[in-house]
């Protein structure tokens, strides 16, 4: 994933779906971004593989993305797939513009975060998200993301490119289609395959659910 000092848009973005809410209450969405492990990476060309360098760099102040449809009921909440399309990522550890900090070269993992309205008035985006009842993460492997300042490989530079609504510019209108899709295919972790996972019901549920990301399921 791409990261820079003005903040660049998260491609893929995160696109949910959510199922399960008591319509009446009143929620936040929030996302925020934590490392997998306590490991800084590089990219070895001649063997294409990710390799640990060392330990990762110092922590970085935490930051949170709230949804800005926030708060809103459930039954809003459920009739619409929520979009992280704007959520922005920077290097820039004095970034005031209220993006999400990261390092490069190292792995993160987005979270998803559903919270009762009266638990999140201490919500706020330079602050941790707030835990206890009320407040539920959910988050998928698949997502799991290595930053970088530029891209390693010259075959996700070719498939972002083509994909990204934003890279327009770089596209080449007469490129060959069929090796396009060819390497697309090569590709397959991008369109993860269904399965369930199983999480202990959010606090006001009173029915079960499901929140969705692609094709993978999560029980509410």
């Amino acid at each position: 994933m791409i990261i820079t000092k003005a903040g660049r848009r998260m491609f893929p973005a995160m696109r949910v779906k959510i199922a399960g809410l008591d319509p009446h209450q009143q929620y936040y969405i929030a996302m925020d971004i934590v490392p997998v492990d306590n490991k800084r990476y590089r990219y070895v060309y001649h063997s294409s593989k990710w390799m640990v360098a060392g330990n990762a760099d110092s922590p970085v102040p935490p930051r949170v993305y709230i949804h800005p449809d926030s708060p809103a009921s459930g039954e809003t909440w459920m009739r619409q797939v929520i979009s992280f399309d704007k959520l922005k990522v920077t290097n820039n550890e004095l970034d005031d513009q209220g993006h999400i900090i990261l390092h490069s070269m190292h792995k993160y993992q987005p979270r998803v975060h559903v919270i009762l309205k009266e638990c999140g008035e201490e919500l706020s985006p330079v602050k941790a998200v707030p835990t206890g009842d009320g407040v539920k993460a959910f988050s998928f492997p698949e997502t799991v993301f290595t930053t970088v300042t530029a891209y390693q490989n010259q075959q996700i530079t070719r498939l972002k490119i083509d994909r990204n609504p934003f890279a327009k510019g770089f596209r080449d209108s007469g490129r060959n289609r069929m090796g396009l899709e060819a390497l697309v295919e090569s590709y397959a972790f991008w369109r993860p395959s269904l399965r369930t996972l199983t999480f202990e019901d959010i606090p006001g549920i009173t029915k079960q659910g499901t929140i969705c990301i692609n094709r993978s399921c999560t029980d509410l």
